[in-house]
């Protein structure tokens, strides 16, 4: 299969989830054998047109990112001569789904819209985006139903969730840290004073916990610590890797999800995969309650709150409950399957196109 990604930025310009999710997809189907190409802004010097990396191909349409429109001119021809069967446009820039549309049509291929959702409001550009693709996937169903909201008919929505990876996660030894574990870029949105606060309810009972992650807010929640007089049992690694973060998690015992905004809860799903018991802080804008809720009928170790006293209590109930350093429940998630999804999803389409 064919498969031509269209994303003026990658992950190897800046390194955010939605760009993350795209890398590793394309990785993963080359790895399986299809073709792949990806048609960017060059991340890279020098006159070369492309550049190979991880078996993928990366075609610079543009010599920077700020050439948006000069990428939306040249694409529909640069696709066609790829030959593509599939056409796989990253939701952002918006506009650039629309140049996608275009070369899928000079190509007569289905075009596949990946849609994270990390727009801070939807324009008129986000909207076409979303009626022009012929498949929109979203990461949680929270994502699904703003793309329903906001122009995407309601057959032409999949959520095929972020992937781990369940051979690493088997093969990387656990690292006994601490009990509870928080991780995520400490910004505005972490909410990390919800866990803390908890914590400083259960001052009485033996608890250690460890912070992963960095950020502009990190010495005012250092500083929280301190004052709630909890410091000296709370370690603060900030930036890991994720073998570094896989063996904490398989150590620990518990994972807190607190931020208030969340598209899908990565380091939650990898922290369940490791056996740690999840407790979630419900926020509107969040979904990480997602990952619990869909399994109420068979999952015994994830709390839902709403305050830090159910938090603390959540904390409380999960001491007493079985260590886990592997979950299997979780393997559905594994990278093999996801991509599995994503080929399902791409010779459906390929299908109703007659290409399949």
């Amino acid at each position: 299969m064919r498969v031509a990604f269209v994303a003026l930025e990658t992950a190897l310009h800046v390194d955010s989830e939605a760009n993350r999710r795209l890398k590793r997809l394309a990785e993963d189907l080359a790895a399986r054998g299809h073709d792949v190409c990806v048609f960017c802004a060059k991340w890279w010097t020098g006159d070369m047109a492309e550049w190979e990396h991880e078996d993928v191909v990366y075609r610079g349409l543009v010599d920077e990112c700020e050439s948006e429109r000069k990428f939306r001119y040249a694409l529909p021809i640069a696709v066609r001569k790829f030959g593509a069967e599939v056409v796989h446009a990253a939701g952002r820039p918006p506009k650039q789904v629309s140049a996608a549309k275009k070369a899928a049509r000079v190509a007569r291929a289905p075009l596949v819209t990946d849609w994270y959702g990390d727009c801070d409001e939807y324009g008129r550009a986000h909207r076409k985006a979303l009626q022009k693709s012929d498949r929109v996937v979203t990461p949680s169903e929270m994502v699904r139903t703003h793309a329903w909201e906001h122009g995407a008919s309601e057959d032409a929505v999949d959520v095929v969730p972020n992937s781990i990876d369940f051979d690493l996660l088997q093969s990387v030894e656990p690292r006994e840290v601490a009990d509870v574990v928080y991780a995520r870029r400490l910004d505005a949105g972490a909410n990390l004073e919800s866990v803390l606060l908890a914590l400083a309810e259960l001052r009485q009972v033996d608890w250690s916990a460890v912070v992963i992650g960095d950020g502009p807010e990190r010495a005012a929640y250092e500083q929280q610590a301190r004052d709630l007089r909890i410091d000296d049992r709370i370690t603060w690694l900030g930036e890991c890797d994720r073998e570094q973060r896989v063996a904490v998690y398989r150590g620990a015992h518990v994972f807190a999800q607190t931020a208030h905004e969340c598209r899908f809860a990565t380091e939650l799903l990898w922290a369940l995969a490791c056996g740690c018991i999840g407790i979630v802080e419900y926020h509107a804008d969040s979904s990480a309650h997602e990952l619990l809720v869909r399994r109420d009928a068979e999952f015994d170790r994830g709390f839902r709150t709403t305050s830090e006293q159910e938090l603390a209590d959540a904390i409380s109930e999960a001491a007493g409950m079985e260590r886990l350093a592997v979950d299997d429940r979780f393997a559905e998630f594994d990278r093999r399957e996801i991509l599995e999804r994503y080929l399902q999803c791409y010779r459906e389409e390929m299908e109703s196109v007659g290409l399949f």
